[in-house]
This record gives structure tokens, C-alpha cells and sequence, in this order.
């Protein structure tokens, strides 16, 4: 039995979060516009549009995501908006300075996500063809490397455009606090990809059999 069900959280609530929280990420951007800061509305602007796409993959290519993984999208993204934003009860720091957990805790929901959808494509892409086989010991240690490896890849995006930035003159849509962090962040995002590749894979067939039929249905077409 699934959280979900053990708490009683419908699909129709779980759906209505969703849209809760879209429209705040819409406040959030509005206040970034007026506050004059650039991170801000970037962020809340890029995240609101990621958790558009499972609609735009429902509506244009009838691809259709479990309510559940969209609201894990909407939140992973919700929280990394939300922590750019100055909040009053903080003394006008936002969550990312002045919650020292906070950027750990959005760094494993982001590495949770990178490693769901890596998932969902190999076990797709095993299911289709008979050249791809990758028992459940060489498919943890797969997903365990592949979101590390993500991991060092988004912290140099995060380096090069901070510095960046700095050379232009212009401000940071990124900020990195350091090797220290870096390395803690490394560390959150591996411990995020470890939960998924432990307890979250099996959540996840819904979308790698979507796949598999499209993947078969391109093949026959040929």
C-alpha cells in the first residue's frame, strides 16, 4: 500500500495541491518583478513552467503522469522558488540563507527527480529491446552513479554562471556558498537519488510502461 493510501490523500486533493501551489510559485515571480531581483523571477518563472509539462505531454502526446509524481514535481520545484524569496518572519532573508537545511533539502527532492525519470527511461528502453539487460544490483549501482554524475555536472553550472555573472556585471540567478556547500550539496543529492533508487522505483512503472508503448509504437511504425 502506498502513503497515499495509508493517509487518504486523494487523487482529486492531491490534484488541488498542485494548483495551490503553481499559483503561489505565480506570486512568487510577480514579487520578484516588482522587487526588481532577476533570481527570483527566474526561478519561480523555470520552475512553474517544469511543473507545466505534464500537462503539455497529457494534452500533445497523451503521456499521462500519475497525479502523485506531478505533485512531487510541483513541490520539488515549489520549494526551490520559494527559497530565493526574502520571507518577513526570517528578517527579510529568504529560506536559502537564512535555513541552513534548506538548500539541502531542495537538493535531494531535485536529485529525487533526476533519478525517477533516468529510471523510467532504462527500464523503458530494457522492456523494448533484448540488447539492454540490467539486473536490480547493476541498476542501483547505475542510478546511484548517473545522479552523482549529475550532481558535479549541475554544481559547475552553478560555478560558470555565477562567475558569470560576476564578469557582466549583472546578478546571480544561481548562488553557490562555497566548497563546503558543494560538497554538501553533492552529498544531499546522492541521498536523495539512494531513497528513490531504494523505495520510489516501484512508483514508477506507470511512466516506463508509457514509454515502452511509445517506443513500440514508433518501431511497428518503421
Amino acid at each position: 500500500m502506498s502513503i497515499r493510501n495509508r493517509l487518504h490523500v486523494s487523487d482529486r486533493v492531491q490534484a488541488s495541491l498542485v494548483r495551490i501551489l503553481q499559483a503561489v510559485m505565480v506570486g512568487i515571480f510577480v514579487a520578484g518583478l516588482y522587487l526588481g531581483n532577476p533570481g527570483i523571477a527566474v526561478n519561480a518563472a523555470v520552475g512553474l513552467l517544469v511543473t507545466l509539462l505534464p500537462a503539455v505531454l497529457e494534452r500533445r502526446y497523451q503521456f499521462t503522469m500519475d497525479v502523485a509524481l506531478v505533485l512531487w514535481i510541483t513541490l520539488a520545484m515549489f520549494l526551490h522558488a520559494l527559497g530565493t524569496l526574502p520571507l518577513p518572519g526570517l528578517g527579510f532573508l529568504s529560506p536559502y540563507k537564512a535555513v541552513w537545511w534548506w538548500d539541502h533539502m531542495t537538493h535531494a527532492l531535485s536529485s529525487s527527480l533526476v533519478v525517477g525519470s533516468a529510471y523510467a527511461v532504462t527500464r523503458a528502453l530494457q522492456e523494448h529491446t533484448e540488447y539492454i539487460h540490467m539486473g536490480p544490483k547493476f541498476t542501483f549501482a547505475y542510478l546511484l552513479v548517473f545522479v552523482m554524475a549529475f550532481g558535479v555536472f549541475w554544481e559547475l553550472i552553478e560555478f560558470y554562471i555565477a562567475v558569470s555573472a560576476q564578469l557582466l556585471g549583472i546578478p546571480r540567478v544561481l548562488t553557490q556558498y562555497g566548497l563546503d556547500d558543494t560538497i554538501l550539496d553533492l552529498f544531499y543529492n546522492t541521498l536523495g537519488g539512494l531513497l528513490v533508487a531504494i523505495f520510489g522505483t516501484v512508483h514508477l512503472t506507470g511512466v516506463s510502461d508509457q514509454l515502452l508503448g511509445r517506443l513500440e509504437s514508433g518501431s511497428a511504425k518503421r
